[in-house]
């Protein structure tokens, strides 16, 4: 019997392999490290595809898994176009874009990989709430500047997979639902939610609040001062953005736990720092409450900062009057590519085709 979910999520350095049955329990997870030996054969990402394929396929025979117990395979999404949210068969629009993404990441092996396991097995194969997911209105897109707009880019698996069980906790339809979710890890994304779908989202290499490796909004004369002050390259000026900001820049260090240990030594900075974060997490999802017009149903934070319980309650302080405040800390996106397919299977949501 096919009776098995086969989910796909590869890194830079590891490919994550899980296997759900079709109530969504998991049945083994397994990290596969690569070694830098082992990847430096290659030239590029898309020539690792057919190792870590058999990697894969091997994997599951020591554990005993019959492939022809597997009734679909799923594989993280990749840099893609701008699509809505939801679940897509992998076709060969999809395939072809993968391959030709302008970004090349790991997590564009996903669909793939999967569609080339799924082939042999003679199941289908998908991928779920890819970054790029924009279902934006159109008044959000417009920024103070003509010719530059506002970009969707956000963590769309882990705010829908948690959206969706908020909504099944409820005994609700995640279309019924204004929510505002809050994803809060390396990077922050903080995405109100009207009636399924996301219309509006700080972009989180690119503005909102600062966060454990990125600067969030920053003031412009002063940006670009230091675009033109001669000391730094257009890359290396990207790089302080998205991964030498926030808690990097100011601590050194993006490891929450060690924030918190240098705020019980005494460190008065630290402290300063990750208030001044819990204010500006805070102060976006007042935003995004003016997006929904104070009709919210529920705040929800996720991620893995959302395990902090101090930090959880600076937010609460200041937004716990908006709505009633839900956390579902950490991110499990293996899950979450599970029950994207499970949601398909049982008619929660209609698959969506790639064009």
């Amino acid at each position: 019997m096919k009776e098995n979910i086969l989910v796909i999520n590869p890194g830079s350095t590891s490919t994550k392999i899980a296997l759900f049955n079709l109530e969504g329990k998991e049945i083994f997870k397994e990290n596969i490290s690569h070694t830098t030996e082992e990847l430096s054969q290659f030239t590029s990402l898309l020539e690792q595809g057919p190792v870590r394929k058999n990697i894969i396929l091997n994997t599951l025979k020591k554990r005993n898994i019959d492939i022809n117990s597997i009734k679909a395979v799923i594989g993280r999404g990749g840099i893609l176009k701008p699509l809505t949210a939801g679940t897509y068969m992998v076709n060969n629009k999809l395939i072809d874009d993968l391959k030709n993404s302008p970004v090349e990441h790991a997590s564009n092996l996903g669909g793939i990989i999967a569609r080339e396991i799924a082939e042999e097995i003679g199941v289908p194969a998908y991928i779920a709430d890819p970054v790029s997911v924009d279902e934006f209105t159109d008044i959000a897109r417009i920024s103070g500047l003509k010719g530059i707009e506002r970009k969707s880019l956000l963590h769309t698996l882990n705010i829908r997979a948690n959206a969706f069980r908020y909504a099944k906790e409820q005994g609700k339809k995640f279309e019924e639902l204004n929510l505002i979710v809050a994803h809060l890890g390396g990077g922050i994304s903080i995405a109100p939610i009207k009636k399924g779908k996301i219309v509006d989202v700080n972009n989180a290499n690119d503005g909102g609040p600062f966060s454990p490796e990125r600067t969030g909004s920053l003031p412009n004369a002063a940006l670009i001062h230091l675009c033109y002050s001669g000391k730094y390259s257009e890359k290396e000026l990207i790089k302080f953005i998205t991964h030498q900001g926030g808690l990097v820049s100011h601590l050194g260090t993006n490891d929450l736990r060690e924030v918190m240990k240098m705020i019980d030594q005494g460190d008065s900075y630290a402290k300063l720092i990750f208030k001044a974060m819990c204010y500006q997490i805070a102060k976006e999802i007042g935003a995004m409450a003016t997006v929904l017009k104070g009709k919210i149903d529920a705040i929800i934070l996720v991620g893995g900062m959302a395990h902090n319980e101090i930090l959880v309650n600076k937010i609460k302080e200041r937004v716990g009057w908006i709505a009633p405040l839900v956390v579902y800390p950490g991110e499990e996106e293996m899950g979450a590519l599970a029950q994207a397919v499970i949601r398909v299977l049982n008619g929660v949501e209609k698959v969506k085709i790639y064009s």
